[in-house]
């Protein structure tokens, strides 16, 4: 028991990463099916631009409070946080959107359709799960790296 609590708090930072990471993913996938609905499917681009930032919204929050921990409340440092949190994003945002154009329009995964149990995935929905894979990676790198790097202790 004490070698898995130790493995815990050893990688709780990248455990509560992939919890969270894999919420923002559900809050990023049923934002895009709804709006997909909403919108139509022939609108999916500019339906993954509205998940996308419903979702890097919520990451933002998860990321900050959970994830690193970032205790940070002045108003000039948050406002740097978010900026530099939302421009890291913006970069594996630009890597999905076209992506999902390349898979879908140029590739043609639209015409594909995978049956889970009587759950349908269509072509978009499999191209967002492939490309959800590298964004996520893309996205604890710039987190960990850029946005809520902590500070040596002089």
């Amino acid at each position: 028991m004490k070698k898995i609590r130790d493995l815990i708090i050893k990688y709780k930072e990248l455990i509560l990463y992939v919890f969270f990471g894999g919420l923002t993913t559900l809050v990023n996938f049923a934002a895009f099916k709804f709006f997909n609905v909403v919108l139509g499917e022939e609108r999916y681009l500019i339906s993954n631009v509205i998940a996308w930032f419903v979702s890097v919204v919520f990451a933002y929050i998860t990321n900050k409070l959970f994830v690193f921990e970032s205790r940070t409340w002045q108003t000039k440092k948050i406002c740097k946080e978010i900026f530099s949190f939302f421009t890291a994003r913006v970069f594996s945002f630009i890597i999905e959107e076209a992506g999902l154009f390349c898979l879908v329009d140029l590739m043609g995964f639209d015409k594909y359709r995978l049956d889970i149990f009587g759950f349908v995935l269509g072509g978009k929905m499999i191209s967002k799960i492939i490309l959800a894979v590298i964004v996520v990676i893309l996205n604890y790198f710039f987190s960990k790296l850029v946005v809520f790097r902590k500070k040596e202790k002089q």
